[in-house]
């Protein structure tokens, strides 16, 4: 079976440092045979949502962009892997916004896509810039593949990231970690089916209390 990993470069430059680490992730998914296709979301103009939940009724995001080109490709990919650089203390808000809509505006299950997220910085906001990409995966049922340290790279230019000896260790055991992790469900999912989900409650306070 061919497996697929969606990658998300949320810089606006292709070439940078964020590109170097996902480089890296990707050089070794596809040594355990799993696909990749690069999407360049960093250099787009990419609005936010705007809550109008016309995606709800349509199945699609009012805004017809990038996001809506994409949305079949993540149904269809076994994983997703974001990279994204730190800007005070966050990741790209090209990347944020791109994200915000993707997720919310699609229908379909992403319960055990395996996401995995990748943060580059010169030094400082790596790990809270990561914290924040985790969350679109954990809310959504996406198992997160984890490393031997953060996922995170150091440097102000690609050159710098190739110094970073261990950064560039971590992006590869990711890779690794992904690739047995898609390969793992899979088996799994043939032999036990797939977890129970429960729906249907939400939380409210109707009497005020």
């Amino acid at each position: 079976m061919a497996y697929k990993v969606l990658v998300l470069n949320g810089s606006p430059h292709v070439n940078g440092c964020t590109a170097t680490a996902l480089d890296e992730v990707i050089k070794v998914l596809n040594e355990e045979g799993i696909e990749t296709e690069i999407v360049q979301v960093g250099k787009e103009n990419i609005r936010g949502c705007i809550a109008c939940n016309s995606c709800k009724k349509n199945g699609r995001c009012v805004f017809y962009d990038l996001v809506n080109e994409t949305a079949p490709k993540f149904e269809e990919a076994d994983g997703l892997l974001v990279g994204s650089p730190v800007y005070y203390g966050s990741p790209n808000g090209t990347i944020l916004s791109f994200l915000d809509r993707l997720f919310y505006s699609t229908r379909f299950s992403k319960h055990l896509k395996v996401g995995a997220a990748v943060v580059s910085c010169r030094r400082g906001g790596n790990t809270a810039s990561f914290d924040v990409l985790n969350k679109y995966f954990t809310i959504s049922g996406m198992p997160v593949a984890s490393s031997t340290y953060w996922n995170q790279v150091h440097g102000f230019t690609a050159e710098d990231v190739k110094k970073d000896l261990e950064g560039l260790q971590t992006m590869r055991n990711i890779g690794h970690t992904m690739a047995f992790m898609i390969k793992a469900f899979d088996d799994a999912r043939n032999k036990y089916g797939t977890p129970v989900l429960e729906r249907g409650s939400s939380t409210s306070f109707p009497d005020g209390k």
